[in-house]
């Protein structure tokens, strides 16, 4: 493969983790809602590194992802707790599949 080749192959798989970022958060967001309501989305858009038009369920993950991951994981912990975390892991489930393990953000593992 040449280098031009193993280029555009990168960044198609680096666009396809950013898109599996963003799904991740937009899960976690979406559970931790069904349980407190609009106040998730309040603390998300606390998050860096996230910008959030839920109106829309647009999710852009800027940064560090699996970093934005945890932050986002840790908002939700500081004040609902341990179950926020079960919440998010349940939430992202089978989407961490599609991420390289390193990867994965450590909140999630």
């Amino acid at each position: 493969m040449d280098t031009k080749t193993a280029d555009i192959k990168a960044n198609s798989t680096s666009d396809d983790n950013q898109k599996v970022f963003e799904q991740i958060a937009e899960k976690i967001i979406e559970q931790q809602e069904s349980i407190v309501g609009p106040v998730a989305i309040e603390q998300a858009k606390r998050v860096t590194g996230l910008k959030i038009n839920w109106a829309q369920h647009e999710i852009h993950v800027s940064g560090n992802p699996p970093a934005v991951i945890d932050k986002l994981i840790d908002q939700f912990k500081e004040l609902f707790g341990q179950i926020a975390v079960r919440v998010s892991k349940e939430a992202a489930g089978s989407m961490l599949a599609k991420l390289p393990a390193d990867q994965i953000p450590s909140s999630l593992k």
